[in-house]
């Protein structure tokens, strides 16, 4: 006997913003009656465990389209429903806080709400390209059939049936097109295979459905024959993958197979640098197959996108998850799949999901984990790795206060001044002469340009290494990280650097207070020296410029590009007491005082230039020096 029902209030205006469409990925109705299809088989598989005879030995999903009649049907072999379970299921949402939410929605006029991730109703989808539903199904349960029919306004009817198999079979009635939309496009084969490989590529039984053959050509067919067109049959063809090379050991998947499955799935011609790949069992159960591309990948549409794909149970959820990956490891590109999730888990949802933050906490320790194995067993595809993304990690040592700090540390390279190649810190501690006792660095593009700061001569003539930065990001980096297991990082252009033995910086303390009337006076017409002293860190060159404890010169730059142009570091002039200019600076304002300003602003500038600095005059630099030449003829 045919029942008719009332769907109460809140499944009214559910189904009434399904139907006026005001989600806009209507597509994802498939996906949704799959998932559904592969749960009730997942069921039927379930009792059939223990009871052999309710076994099925070709479970299978069926998608077919009627064209004629513009009918897509979804049809499985699963564990079918009852009567109370169609009503149960299908007539109502049986699900808190629904009301409150769906009278959100209608006062803010949300164009695009998650609906079916906050009530896990994927059936419901099917009314966003329907204007009649009906479904039939047996139970295993009972051995009962019914249809269950609704337009999806006011009611929904329930009957009795004749259905020779278990399971269910989703009948969609289409929309009629509009200016807008084209539901036909729903009916093509080709739709629906695409629809199929973009979300249930691994649904774990097979999806078949009606695909379009060729006939050969037969052999005394001539070309020009007036009937050209090729004759076609149709075949039931399996259209989805079922086992993602993800839930494989990882002994049965070849270094070849990876491979080819990355430069499939992600657009790229090269193999990737590694993959890693991941089979986690236990309270949180998970697979993951990550991959770095052997160059930046440059896609105008998403270049600026981090983010891992996310399946639940093989059934693809979000194209570019970012709460699985941090921002400095956005080059890293693959897939995380959870038995964990629900189908329908929302993007808020993620956010605060406990099980998504711990697996993207794992899956950033085996990244760190494969990139220090690289380092250690493969330095050549390291450095060649570390060409390209060396940056991000740099930036991910740096962000967040030092946060990463420790799990990134050993994973940074730098150029050796000694050794004339990229080595890590505790490369380089390994390597230091007895009694160094701090990591020396300094700012450079090259080797060549570090050689030539006057900074230089006192460490070369110790022995000491130096680790050259290269990156905008490098000083800021060393900053955060402050040390190395006990050893400060020291710039050789800032500060002391203690490298002169007692006597001779004794020397310099004794002559400083001899001639400290001297460096007032020089101080007084260089206002933009915080000081003027008399350097312990040169031994050829005539000055320097060194900076305050705080920001350098570098870092000035990298601001100033940033237009933080009041951000300077602080400037100190440093004169070599020992060389031939510093003496004659003393001569000459021993007989003409006055000539003292134009000799120290052409020292200052000399040492500026030195730094890379280009001084704010450069006429009158230019006038400065033209007055000496002139001078030291007459």
């Amino acid at each position: 006997m045919k029942e008719t029902k009332k769907f109460k209030t809140e499944t009214k205006r559910l189904l009434d913003m399904m139907i006026n469409s005001i989600y806009t990925h209507k597509e994802i109705f498939l996906r949704e009656l799959i998932s559904n299809a592969s749960d009730a088989i997942d069921k039927r598989h379930y009792v059939a465990l223990t009871d052999s005879a309710k076994a099925c030995d070709h479970y299978e999903i069926l998608i077919e389209a009627d064209r004629e009649k513009r009918i897509l049907s979804i049809s499985d072999n699963g564990i079918g429903m009852t009567k109370e379970e169609l009503v149960s299921h299908l007539g109502t949402i049986a699900k808190s806080g629904s009301k409150e939410f769906l009278e959100k929605i209608e006062n803010e006029k949300t164009p695009d709400v998650d609906i079916i991730g906050q009530f896990g109703v994927g059936f419901y989808s099917a009314f966003m390209v329907a204007k009649r539903i009906n479904v039939y199904t047996k139970s295993l349960e009972n051995d009962e059939a019914y249809l269950f029919t609704s337009e999806g306004l006011e009611s929904y009817s329930v009957e009795p049936i004749e259905k020779e198999d278990y399971g269910t079979k989703i009948e969609i009635e289409l929309r009629d097109n509009t200016e807008d939309e084209n539901y036909d496009t729903y009916l093509e084969e080709y739709r629906i295979k695409e629809l199929v490989k973009k979300y249930s590529d691994y649904v774990r039984y097979p999806i078949k459905t009606w695909v379009t053959k060729y006939d050969p050509k037969e052999e005394n067919a001539k070309d020009d024959q007036e009937d050209e067109e090729e004759h076609t049959h149709l075949e039931l063809e399996t259209i989805n993958s079922m086992l993602p090379i993800w839930k494989k050991n990882k002994s049965e998947v070849t270094e070849e197979e990876l491979n080819n499955f990355y430069k499939s799935k992600f657009m790229d011609y090269q193999d990737p640098i590694t993959s890693i790949h991941l089979n986690v069992e236990g309270m949180l159960t998970y697979s993951a197959l990550l991959f770095i591309p052997k160059k930046p990948l440059f896609n105008f549409n998403d270049q600026n996108e981090r983010g891992l794909q996310l399946y639940t149970k093989g059934v693809f959820i979000l194209d570019k998850c970012k709460d699985l990956i941090p921002e400095y490891l956005r080059f890293v590109k693959g897939l995380v799949d959870s038995a964990d999730l629900p189908l329908n888990i929302s993007r808020e949802m993620l956010q605060e999901d406990r099980s998504i933050k711990k697996i993207a906490t794992n899956v950033e320790k085996k990244i760190l984990s494969e990139l220090g194995r690289m380092l250690k067993n493969d330095r050549e595809k390291y450095e060649s790795f570390f060409d390209d993304y060396g940056v991000n990690l740099k930036y991910g040592l740096y962000e967040n206060y030092g946060a990463k700090k420790d799990s990134l540390k050993d994973l940074i390279i730098l150029l050796s001044f000694n050794q004339g190649k990229r080595i890590s810190f505790a490369e380089y501690k390994e390597a230091m002469p007895e009694g160094q006792k701090e990591i020396y660095y300094a700012v450079g593009k090259t080797k060549e340009a570090v050689d030539k700061l006057p900074q230089m001569d006192l460490i070369k003539n110790k022995g000491y290494d130096v680790l050259i930065l290269s990156d905008d990001v490098d000083e800021f980096m060393l900053q955060v990280l402050n040390e190395y297991e006990g050893l400060k990082f020291k710039s050789i252009n800032q500060g002391d650097l203690n490298l002169i033995d007692e006597e001779n910086a004794k020397k310099i303390d004794e002559l400083k207070e001899e001639k400290k009337d001297l460096l007032e006076e020089i101080k007084k017409v260089l206002p933009e020296c915080k000081d003027v002293i008399f350097s312990k860190r040169l031994s050829e060159a005539p000055c320097c410029l060194s900076a305050a404890e705080g920001l350098s010169f570098e870092m000035e730059k990298v601001l100033s590009a940033q237009n933080h142009r009041e951000m300077k570091a602080e400037r100190i002039l440093e004169i070599n007491p020992n060389h031939a200019v510093f003496q004659a600076i003393e001569k000459a304002y021993a007989a003409d005082p006055t000539s003292l300003e134009k000799y120290a602003q052409l020292l200052y500038t000399q040492a500026l230039l030195m730094e890379g600095i280009l001084p704010t005059d450069p006429k009158e630099f230019s006038n400065r020096l033209c007055d000496l030449m002139i001078h030291s003829v007459e």
